[in-house]
């Protein structure tokens, strides 16, 4: 089975559809940080950038009176819920294998507290404690974080490079078994 890669998810319409509500930029950037503490963690990067790439992919956008509302977004927050099943939905559509799509969407599900109940996130995966800290590593103030801008293309070329090094990780890890 051929591996989707990075950029055929992002190039897919749904992908393009919600990123452009939770911004680009945060999404390629945290996919970036997922890689880099996956290969130290010992976690496959693959899932890794997948669930970090689409683990704000659930986002609404929360305004009132033509600004962002912060207070009222946190109060409602389920973008990781709706998120984790547009992720999956997606990756099946793309023809990924059902078992790495249920894994990219659980660690969409747990990536955020948000919503969560107190103390969950402390039994966390090692994946989705990656996805978490990478997503916490390139957040701001007030959600500042979702109005970075990047181009399309930057993104693309980011994404390539990212699935590049993952490749090359993955044909070393099957050297090495």
């Amino acid at each position: 089975m051929k591996r989707v890669t990075l950029v055929d998810v992002f190039k897919h319409r749904i992908t393009q559809k919600y990123l452009q509500r939770s911004g680009i930029n945060h999404a390629v950037t945290v996919a970036g940080y997922a890689f880099d503490m996956a290969v130290k963690k010992g976690v496959d990067p693959d899932l890794a950038t997948k669930s970090a790439l689409l683990h704000d992919m659930g986002h609404y956008e929360w305004y009132r009176d033509g600004k962002w509302d912060y207070d009222e977004y946190r109060k409602s927050d389920i973008h990781a819920i709706k998120g984790a099943e547009r992720a999956h939905k997606l990756l099946i559509r793309l023809g990924e294998d059902r078992l790495v799509a249920k894994e990219v969407s659980v660690a969409v599900l747990l990536h955020t507290d948000s919503y969560l109940p107190f103390g969950l996130e402390e039994k966390r995966t090692a994946l989705q404690d990656v996805v978490a800290k990478a997503d916490e590593k390139d957040e701001q103030p007030m959600g500042l974080h979702h109005y970075k801008q990047m181009d399309r293309s930057e993104a693309l070329k980011r994404l390539h490079e990212l699935d590049l090094k993952i490749e090359e990780f993955l044909e070393d890890d099957d050297e090495l078994a």
